[in-house]
């Protein structure tokens, strides 16, 4: 699977999954119960897909523009990293605003949301490429197997 039709299915199975897991762990964590959880969780979504698209989209084009292929460890580590240090930019003032609280308190509440999403893209975007195969900026060609 490749093009728009790739990012789209990753996206979406990325998001749906992790609005399950942030809505609980949200509610448990501030005891302002699910559904409150479940706003914030579906608008730090909303945020996180758009990001994802465009951090996507320009991860595989400097990817494409290098000369070993393939998705190493280390590839795969400064991907995670790098979007998700972009997402913290985005979700902590949304974060304080929707709880009342400081940035301060909004970056502290967001270091496990960071914990558990670094571990969560790592191993999601793993699965996601054995499953459907790598792009073709890492590829060289058709998606392949990692």
């Amino acid at each position: 699977m490749q093009g728009i039709k790739r990012k789209v299915v990753y996206v979406a199975l990325y998001e749906a999954i992790a609005i399950a897991v942030c809505s609980v762990a949200l509610a448990a964590a501030s005891g302002q119960g699910v559904a409150h959880a479940s706003v914030l969780s579906a608008a730090a979504s909303a945020v996180a897909v758009a990001w994802n698209l465009v951090f996507n989209h320009l991860f595989e084009a400097w990817e494409a523009r290098q000369a070993v292929r393939g998705r190493s460890l280390g590839r795969r580590v400064a991907h995670a990293i790098g979007f998700e240090g972009g997402l913290v930019l985005f979700l902590v003032p949304l974060i304080a605003w929707w709880l009342n609280v400081s940035l301060w308190q909004a970056l502290v509440m967001d270091l496990g949301l960071v914990v558990f999403f670094l571990i969560y893209t790592f191993v999601f975007s793993w699965a996601f490429d054995r499953v459907f195969g790598l792009p073709a900026s890492a590829s060289g060609g058709v998606g392949q197997a990692a």
